[in-house]
């Protein structure tokens, strides 16, 4: 058996006799009990202490929708102005509620740290699935790490904004955000590390910080405007009807496609009680409240904008939208300060992720040093070098934000390819196999037609819009104006076809799988 093959190589590994040991998953359930192994096979290393109410404050939280919107407000309303903002907002989520829902399926049936990297393991048949969950962990893993360093970059950029608003003769450079994205990362990185036990109570912090944040920001940007002399609300013909398009040279059609936003999910789950149970509902809550807060914070925003064009000139936009809506830059700076709190919550919980996403990759033997990433630290109760690793990987990026500003949105903006092939790499074969790979399926279950025509729904849209995002910003781009996320996808997915071709294949055998996709030796096939 498998198993058996893998106890000799990690033997012989220990005495120093094997070369490919190194890249041979650690032990995983040789001598423990049945109630100490997961629903994935793996050893039951981290405590589980996510309850329901801390599980959906990590997926809000990292999700974080409305105040993520403002980070990338004039690339929006560049593509359709205020009415393709909310248009787009609105039937991106709609597709995405299809995604979220084959997603929440696997999720229930195989609930493991792993995440998409298990699920398209499973999904993908004896022959295919251990290359295919290869792929998709690396995919995930380099998602969820552009995606931290996309909402540290916002939250460091917001610090130095704070600070602008209050000194007039204070010019931001391209290093003051630097210093403060590296102490902004250093310090979630270690309160990751060395607060691992309050990380749910964190969570459900979070959870109250995004609601109440957005209550305040609501009440104040509908409220204010037109009282004491300020300037009244926008239209309704410009905040619903008035269609703008910033040249970029394309249709409208494929401004408005192009225009939509992305989400993000949090689904993996090491430390959750009742995972497949609760996963489920923690996404459902996650895309719910997401829609609605980000849908009502979007048009009170559009409706707190009085000069439209003075954004497209604002160093920070965001910040300008919230001084024309309070009259000050007192009222600006605390709103400011709202989505200061929301975002670093964010990070903290991102961090959680990434670690937790390259650690389990590291437990199956699939990175190089799989001994040290695959290690929880016995003292902290959590992936320590796995956590690091990911930070380093972040601080390395900002650095280059430094140098270039191209390159690092190009870095950050391939987040959106790097987790739709993910995801695509788990819903997908399960579509194509007729959904027969899973054998035991979870308490949340789409059968029959129902789950081939939603999985087949998410594919399409997932298909497409990597494709739409592949374009340039426009039809006549400049080497600054390119948009390079295509080219860092398959940049990257080279390099992890070679690590796979030239390091990790031999010794690489996947995750070990407990009732559901398929079992031992099978996966050698591929």
């Amino acid at each position: 058996m498998a198993q058996d093959r893998l106890d000799e190589k990690i033997t012989d590994d220990d005495i120093g006799k094997s070369a490919t040991a190194e890249h041979a998953p650690l032990p995983q359930t040789q001598g423990h009990s049945l109630e100490e192994t997961n629903a994935s096979g793996h050893v039951q290393e981290l405590k589980r202490h996510f309850s329901l109410l801390s599980l959906i404050g990590m997926a809000l939280t990292v999700g974080n929708v409305w105040p993520a919107i403002g980070g990338s407000i004039v690339v929006a309303l560049s593509n359709g102005g205020p009415p393709g903002v909310i248009y787009e907002f609105i039937v991106v989520s709609i597709f995405y509620w299809f995604v979220a829902a084959s997603i929440a399926e696997l999720a229930s049936a195989i609930p493991s740290s792993a995440g998409v990297y298990q699920w398209a393991t499973v999904t993908s048949g004896p022959r295919w699935g251990r290359v295919v969950g290869f792929f998709a962990g690396y995919w995930n893993w380099l998602a969820w790490g552009f995606g931290l360093a996309s909402f540290t970059m916002i939250l460091a950029t917001t610090m130095v904004q704070m600070w602008a608003l209050k000194h007039a003769d204070f010019m931001p450079l391209p290093w003051h955000v630097f210093v403060t994205y590296v102490l902004v990362t250093l310090t979630g990185c270690a309160t990751v590390c060395a607060f691992n036990k309050a990380m749910p109570m964190l969570n459900r912090l979070g959870l109250f910080f995004i609601l109440a944040g957005f209550l305040i920001t609501i009440v104040i940007v509908t409220a204010m405007p037109g009282k004491g002399g300020r300037p009244g609300h926008g239209s309704s013909d410009t905040v619903w009807k008035t269609w703008t398009a910033e040249g970029f040279g394309y249709p409208n059609g494929v401004v408005f496609v192009a225009g939509m936003l992305n989400g993000a999910y949090a689904v993996g789950t090491p430390d959750v009680t009742s995972a497949e149970r609760n996963v489920p509902i923690a996404i459902a809550f996650q895309m719910g409240i997401g829609f609605a807060t980000g849908l009502v914070s979007l048009i009170a925003i559009m409706y707190a904008i009085n000069d439209l064009d003075s954004l497209y000139t604002a160093q920070y936009p965001i910040a300008e939208i919230y001084r024309q809506a309070t009259g000050s830059v007192d009222g600006s700076i605390g709103l400011l300060l709202l989505v200061r709190i929301c975002i670093y919550i964010s990070v903290i919980g991102l961090h959680l992720t990434c670690g937790r996403t390259l650690w389990a990759l590291a437990r199956d033997g699939a990175t190089p040093f799989p001994r040290a990433l695959g290690r929880v630290s016995p003292r902290l109760g959590m992936p320590l070098n796995a956590t690091l690793a990911t930070t380093a990987l972040v601080i390395v990026l900002g650095a280059i934000c430094v140098g270039n500003t191209t390159a690092f949105n190009a870095f950050v903006g391939s987040y959106i390819q790097m987790s739709t092939s993910s995801y695509l790499a788990a819903i997908l074969p399960n579509l194509l196999s007729g959904r027969k790979n899973i054998r035991k399926w979870g308490p949340f279950r789409m059968p029959g037609l129902a789950g081939l025509l939603v999985n087949g729904v998410a594919c399409a849209f997932m298909i497409v819009w990597f494709i739409i995002y592949c374009f340039p910003f426009t039809s006549t781009p400049t080497a600054q104006s390119m948009n390079y996320a295509s080219l860092l996808w398959g940049g990257f997915t080279i390099l992890v076809a070679l690590w796979w071709l030239l390091g990790a294949r031999e010794g690489y055998v996947g995750p070990p799988v407990a009732d559901v996709g398929v079992h031992g030796d099978d996966r050698r096939d591929a």
